[in-house]
């Protein structure tokens, strides 16, 4: 399928003290590229020890992520890129993105070399190890039909900058679709995942946080939100998530074994 370059930067929505990524393209032969949080969820029905706030050092929430291991968060490329280790702290295992659980610092940042085409995935190392659990990378990111779930603090309305984001954690079921669902995915690497129901998806604020699935009695975590599958709205089409299990070996040579 033909591959399709993501975003470079994000844009403050100071309303809101949330970053949110802008409509852009990474490189002059692709068109724009909306990068998604979720409209259309409900409160958080647990914590989940492993979602990871990322921030300012002032606080402000520009993305999520994932705890992986004790001093790893896996998250998008494009939220990341540019930034500098020490510009950046993760509040992790909590449902409530301005308190609760533990605040570490970022230490290093590590891009996928091959990132600008579609490989919208980083690591962050932090300073120092946290006590919440991380989640279990899964075998398989699954088939079309697979059932899935999608959290974050992300804008809940589609119109860029058009609401407030909310301060308690978000989360939608949902599921993998065919890849003839989302414009411009690379297949290989990536997920097509749905839009349920009217208006309900992965929007504004999302970005690199996770997609799991229940699996060996609890979460596994099979993608990072990355971009809008289609429209320049979101939740008008299914969204696209890099696929962090075809990730996984490139993962564990900076990490070890997970």
């Amino acid at each position: 399928m033909k591959v399709r370059t993501l975003l470079l930067g994000l844009v403050a929505a100071a309303a809101t003290a949330i970053a949110a990524p802008s409509v852009g393209s990474a490189a002059p032969d692709d068109g724009p590229i909306m990068t998604p949080a979720i409209v259309g969820g409900t409160n958080a029905t647990q914590t989940y020890s492993f979602m990871a706030s990322l921030q300012s050092t002032s606080g402000s929430h520009f993305c999520g992520g994932s705890l992986i291991k004790a001093n790893w968060i896996v998250t998008a490329a494009h939220c990341v890129q540019g930034k500098s280790a020490s510009s950046i702290q993760a509040r992790i295992g909590t449902t409530n993105r301005t308190s609760g659980g533990t605040v570490a610092r970022a230490s290093r940042i590590i891009v996928h070399p091959s990132y600008r085409t579609s490989y919208d995935i980083a690591l962050i190392q932090l300073s120092t190890s946290v006590t919440q659990a991380p989640v279990q990378i899964a075998a398989s990111s699954g088939a079309t039909g697979q059932a899935s779930r999608i959290i974050g603090w992300g804008q809940t309305c589609p119109q860029a900058g058009g609401c407030g984001a909310p301060v308690t954690l978000q989360q939608l079921d949902t599921s993998v679709v065919a890849d003839s669902r989302c414009s411009g995915i690379s297949g290989s690497i990536e997920i097509c995942t749905n839009n349920p129901g009217s208006r309900a998806g992965a929007c504004y604020g999302d970005s690199g946080g996770p997609q799991v699935i229940q699996a060996g009695g609890g979460w596994q975590l099979t993608g990072a939100t990355s971009r809008s599958g289609g429209g320049s709205q979101c939740a008008q089409a299914p969204s696209i998530y890099t696929d962090v299990v075809a990730h996984k070996s490139w993962i564990t040579g900076y990490t070890g074994a997970l």
